[in-house]
């Protein structure tokens, strides 16, 4: 067999008509689904990690990561406008490259999801507990913690992971009208972050700016990406979008240039508020503004920030279920992926699989096992895009492309150097697993993909 057969546009088409999902996405719900899935676990949680490892200087890693993301946002609004079909990379790579590498992109894409997903619901179940502790309520150890942290299970992350799976079930419309009410929410406790804390910052928490030099602001750049994860979410809603050509690339473009201000600001507010090394990760900006006695303020962000961290797990869930469902769709994993809700028109049985998957993984692991491998496989992917792209420019440049991305020859592998350097930055044991995972799937691949590919039908 052609391990390098290529799906046609026709093809993609033909497949996504197919489907019957509904079309009912605006840009303005896309850049909410972008936002929703972006600020979140990243924004409450991540800023701190960085913080720990870069010193107030985790707003240049900040700025690092975002314009990645910037760069990466311009080839995948190109990319949209000329595949409009779920699926995001792979569905890209299917096209440029062939289907092995196809596999390689979804699968990696899988791992970007699905990790991810459990990530937040981990790091949900972590503020919802410190939440309750300002309280004064202590849930037993042994239904919050891990096996390997010496509990059962992360009961609480389990638990969210099954409220949002049922959201998700019942509509991808209603599935939008909860995440923009929560991401409307979010923007609002952000906002007061950064306006209650302006008036507490002391230049003097600046200094020194990079207590570990280079070498820190890059390992924060590293670990802090999971900030920018999932905005590539937006590429995987296009089936589902009134005028994918056109409110796609919209959307995206808002949303990145957005986040990237809003955590440029909590950055600058929350190192200048409080010395980094006195930042606790797991609450640092309701700790910031209670450590400057503003005990209100820090109780309404940290309830923004359950709230907020929900619209986080339902976007990131609901890129998983749609690459399931495009690589089913194809033949290359098991149809019952793909198979439509007859009244809610969601794939409700791909939906149902991959809550346990998720719950199975947030609920037995603890949150620093989970949270490494979610980087590389993002920047990955978009080593892959950047490279999909140019290809793209040459064998099809006559294809119509209602966006193009301007200086594409130095944005595209610009956006592959800061990607694989980003990669170089990550703790090698990461990179290990990574390998381990991606020969899983080949091995997958080899045994089911090939034979049932519907491509197999063209020759």
């Amino acid at each position: 067999m052609n391990l390098f057969r290529k799906k046609s546009v026709i093809q993609l088409q033909d497949a996504a008509e197919q489907t019957g999902l509904n079309k009912k996405l605006t840009a303005i719900d896309l850049a909410a689904l972008a936002i929703g899935s972006v600020v979140g676990t990243g924004v409450f949680v991540s800023t701190g990690e960085g913080a720990l490892k870069a010193g107030p200087a985790v707003i240049i890693s900040y700025i690092i990561g975002g314009v990645t993301a910037v760069l990466a946002a311009l080839i995948f609004a190109e990319l949209v406008t000329m595949f409009p079909v779920a699926g995001s990379t792979y569905t890209y790579s299917y096209v440029a490259f062939g289907e092995i590498v196809a596999w390689i992109i979804g699968w990696d894409l899988l791992l970007e999801y699905l990790i991810s997903a459990s990530a937040v619901a981990s790091g949900w179940s972590g503020t919802f507990l410190g939440f309750l502790k300002s309280f004064g309520i202590t849930l037993p150890k042994t239904i919050t913690t891990p096996p390997i942290s010496g509990g059962i299970m992360d009961l609480p992350a389990i638990l969210v992971t099954a409220f949002v799976t049922w959201i998700l079930y019942v509509g991808i419309r209603e599935s939008a009208i909860v995440n923009n009410l929560i991401v409307l929410l979010k923007i609002v406790v952000i906002l007061l972050f950064v306006l209650l804390g302006i008036g507490h910052i002391k230049l003097s928490n600046f200094i020194p700016f990079a207590p570990y030099g280079f070498k820190g602001i890059m390992s924060a750049a590293a670990i802090i990406f999971f900030a920018y994860i999932g905005f590539d979410a937006v590429s995987t809603a296009a089936e589902e979008t009134k005028n994918p050509t056109r409110d796609v690339p919209l959307g995206l473009m808002v949303a990145v240039v957005l986040i990237l201000f809003i955590y440029i600001a909590v950055a600058i507010t929350l190192v200048g508020m409080v010395p980094f090394k006195h930042i606790n990760p797991n609450n640092s900006l309701p700790g910031a503004l209670m450590s400057v006695g503003i005990n209100w303020g820090s109780a309404l962000v940290a309830t923004g920030a359950i709230v907020g961290m929900v619209s986080t797990l339902l976007v990131t869930l609901y890129g998983q279920i749609r690459i399931f469902m495009v690589m089913a769709r194809d033949g290359l994993l098991p149809e019952l992926f793909s198979r439509i809700h007859s009244k809610y028109r969601t794939p409700h049985i791909n939906t149902m699989i991959t809550c346990i998957l998720t719950a199975i993984i947030a609920g037995f692991l603890p949150l620093d096992e989970i949270i490494e491998l979610t980087n590389i496989g993002t920047l990955s992917a978009f080593v892959i895009v950047s490279i999909g792209i140019l290809v793209l420019r040459v064998k099809m440049p006559y294809a119509e492309r209602k966006f193009k991305v301007p200086f594409v020859w130095l944005v595209a592998p610009l956006t592959m150097v800061f990607s694989l350097y980003l990669i170089a930055n990550l703790p090698k044991i990461t990179l290990a697993r990574f390998v381990i995972w991606m020969l899983v799937g080949l091995i997958i691949y080899f045994a089911y993909g090939r034979y049932h590919s519907t491509l197999n039908i063209y020759q």
